[in-house]
């Protein structure tokens, strides 16, 4: 049996990308048009490895034993049930005619991190990307300057080729892509040297986004054929921005809306007092009004995120925490005792009643280290 694996210069055990490389190489150095008519039986030898050993199904007969493309092989002669099926139910036919070498190129998708006032107000960024993009050289034809593709010999370029196989049917016509041009119905002769033949090179550039407000970690947004050049200068996929949005260390997100802590002493909390804070806005004053209640929660409209899919804001709810002195002096001690005599609370009996909402999502927050 013909060893196809010594024809194209390869290792048993060589990948797929392996043969496709080596029998590229010796196709070129074998064509008739380069090498004269003497080299057309060896050239023939090298395609019928490759279209053996390039098929998984044809691959994994070969290793065991039966040569796909023997005459006479019967169904394990390179004519399988598949083929059986795609000639009597028209499977084949669409496989017919040259494949186009130009294709569409696959899309791009890139994280971009954003602050959470670049996702509260939107932002415009300049993002470096590196895709394939269209060889300056070849200008997508994959073909050194000066030259064109030609059309192959071996198929006339149908991008297939037709070939007698007997099965248990008898004699049937199959129709398979043409080893010599890959399906392509046409040869680069002289590949370009930039692209190797690709019509397409790696670069990097410069991409403008524009991030609207209201945007979230998982959103994305999606620039129009700024992917991937497609091979032979094949029209280019989508770019993809995917939002992650960095934790603040004062705020926290619930949809559009802010939430955040704001300390205050126990006497600023019975008197009242103004506070100054910082938001994503700037400095707003809060007024704390005499008696404000631990775990109140002031909110500050139209302070929060922008609306993604409309206009307005979210809000900012300021949670107060009243904090409680400890470790009193013998002076401050006294003043409380009178303040608590004045309003009648020195002896308390406390009340039960049930939990307020607030009080387990405070602790589910807690446990889940929010």
């Amino acid at each position: 049996m013909t060893d196809y694996y010594e024809i194209l210069g390869v290792s048993r055990d060589a990948s797929h990308d392996q043969i496709k490389k080596a029998y590229r190489k010796l196709a070129r150095e074998l064509h008739p048009d380069v090498a004269g008519p003497e080299a057309e039986d060896k050239f023939k030898d090298v395609s019928r490895a490759y279209e053996v050993l390039s098929n998984a199904d044809k691959r994994r007969s070969y290793d065991m034993g039966s040569d796909p493309s023997a005459p006479g092989g019967g169904m394990g002669g390179g004519f399988g049930f598949q083929d059986i099926f795609e000639t009597f139910f028209g499977g084949g036919q669409a496989q017919r005619g040259p494949i186009p070498r130009s294709r569409r190129g696959q899309d791009a998708l890139i994280r971009l991190d954003l602050d959470l006032a670049e996702t509260a107000f939107g932002v415009r960024r300049e993002i470096p990307v590196e895709t394939a993009v269209v060889c300056g050289t070849c200008s997508g034809s994959c073909c050194s300057p000066g030259t064109s593709p030609r059309v192959c010999d071996v198929c006339h370029g149908r991008g297939t080729v037709q070939r007698v196989a007997r099965s248990f049917l008898g004699q049937v016509m199959t129709t398979a892509p043409c080893a010599a041009c890959q399906g392509f119905g046409t040869t680069i002769p002289e590949p370009c040297a930039e692209c190797a033949g690709e019509g397409r090179i790696r670069s990097r550039r410069t991409v403008a986004v524009e991030v609207p407000a209201g945007v979230e970690t998982g959103t994305r947004i999606k620039l129009t054929s700024q992917g991937e050049v497609g091979p032979a200068g094949g029209p280019a996929g989508d770019l993809y921005f995917e939002i992650r949005e960095r934790k603040h260390e004062t705020f926290l997100r619930r949809g559009d809306d802010l939430h955040c802590t704001l300390e205050v002493p126990m006497t600023a909390a019975v008197l009242g007092t103004v506070v100054e804070l910082q938001t994503l806005d700037g400095p707003e004053k809060l007024d704390l009004r005499p008696g404000t209640q631990p775990s109140q929660v002031i909110t500050l409209k139209g302070l929060g995120i922008g609306h993604l899919h409309s206009t307005g804001r979210g809000d900012l709810n300021v949670h107060v925490e009243v904090q409680i002195p400890s470790g009193l002096s013998d002076e401050q001690a006294e003043l409380v005792r009178q303040l608590a005599a004045l309003r009648g609370e020195e002896h308390v009996d406390g009340q039960m009643s049930a939990a307020h909402p607030g009080v387990f999502s405070r602790l589910r927050d807690k446990f889940a280290g929010r």
